[in-house]
């Protein structure tokens, strides 16, 4: 069956509404929504549900590097808290795009700034800023769009990334199938493609032995390549 994964996080940028925004999706798609989570799974577990996916749902973060792994034809959905513009953080958007991926990217973004929570008093690398001077913060607090800014230790990126969200589910909806113009019955999954390029072989290696005065040997061996065993392939050449 065709079945949508949405990216749970336990620790940082929750998305609040869980339960409700899987609720909405099952109900508009007519599908199966099944969670997968980097702190309780498996990397190959996750690549294995991720592979048969019509379409992935997550917060922006470095678990949509994932999305490699959809098959031809599937939709990558990324959330944006508040004060964020999609915009402006685009490596997923580019992944989706490259040749060979075909893949259909949405970006959603919240700007109800009631709808977030903050944690300025964590740490600096997960959005705190009590650590910076009064006026700083409150210019922060104040500010409506993360400017443009150098990776990667910008404290206002880092404090308005690592918020917590509240899901508005009718705009969510509302952007999802603006962004698709497909209905139901479309959302269908490409064939694959009769070509599939492993990465590079490994620590290849070359041995010649003498056999006899007119005879030679050569051996050619190599680690396999890394994620042939995420391929559903019979043979490589």
């Amino acid at each position: 069956d065709d079945y949508i994964v949405v990216f749970s996080r336990s620790m940082t940028r929750l998305i609040l509404n869980e339960a409700e925004l899987i609720m909405a999706l099952s109900q508009e798609f007519q599908m199966r929504v099944v969670t997968v989570s980097l702190e309780e799974q498996s990397f190959p577990s996750i690549v294995q549900f991720i592979s048969g996916a019509s379409m992935l749902v997550s917060m922006h973060g470095a678990q949509l590097v994932t999305s490699l792994f959809l098959p031809r034809g599937a939709v990558v959905v990324e959330l944006f808290p508040y004060a964020v513009n999609p915009e402006q953080y685009t490596p997923y958007k580019t992944l989706a795009s490259l040749p060979g991926m075909d893949l259909q990217y949405v970006s959603w973004r919240n700007t109800m700034e009631e709808n977030t929570i903050t944690h300025p008093d964590r740490s600096w690398d997960q959005g705190g800023i009590a650590h910076l001077e009064k006026d700083e913060q409150e210019r922060i607090l104040a500010s409506k769009d993360v400017p443009r800014h150098l990776c990667c230790h910008n404290p206002e990126w880092f404090f308005r990334i690592y918020q917590d969200t509240l899901v508005d589910i009718p705009s969510f909806l509302e952007v999802l199938k603006d962004g698709l113009k497909i209905t139901r019955p479309n959302l269908k999954k490409a064939k694959p493609a009769s070509t599939v390029h492993p990465g590079r072989v490994r620590e290849a290696q070359c041995q010649t032995s003498v056999q006899a005065t007119n005879e030679a040997k050569l051996t050619v061996s190599w680690q396999i390549p890394w994620n042939l065993k995420y391929l559903k392939v019979r043979e490589v050449k």
